[in-house]
């Protein structure tokens, strides 16, 4: 079972949008307001493991590059483990998960 919301904000004074992904058996159950739930639930099912609990290892190297002021919260629960996940884009690492995750953080996949 799957239930994330999704509090996503394009700037730090902008107002905050929030989103909701719930799926039960692979599929997004009523309540799930995601502008495309199927990819949403797509990319959850695909990096979701990495991404919301990571295991440790060698550090990142990562680019200093700028993707922009967006920030995104993800809560809930995934498979059972409590979900708390922080997006931004502010550098090449943060720019790589938000990629992965863009269904997810209202966007798309890339």
């Amino acid at each position: 079972m799957i239930d994330l919301t999704i509090s996503i904000r394009e700037d730090p004074e902008a107002p905050e949008h929030v989103f909701r992904l719930l799926a039960t058996a692979g599929r997004p159950d009523d309540g799930t307001t995601l502008p495309d739930p199927g990819a949403a639930l797509a990319a959850v099912e695909r990096y979701g493991e990495n991404i919301f609990f990571p295991k440790p290892g060698p550090p990142k190297l990562c680019t200093q590059q700028y993707g922009g002021p967006q920030v995104a919260t993800v809560t809930g629960t995934f498979r059972g483990r409590t979900v708390h996940s922080t997006f931004s884009r502010t550098d090449g690492c943060e720019i790589a998960r938000w990629k992965a995750m863009a269904p997810l953080l209202g966007g798309t996949a890339t």
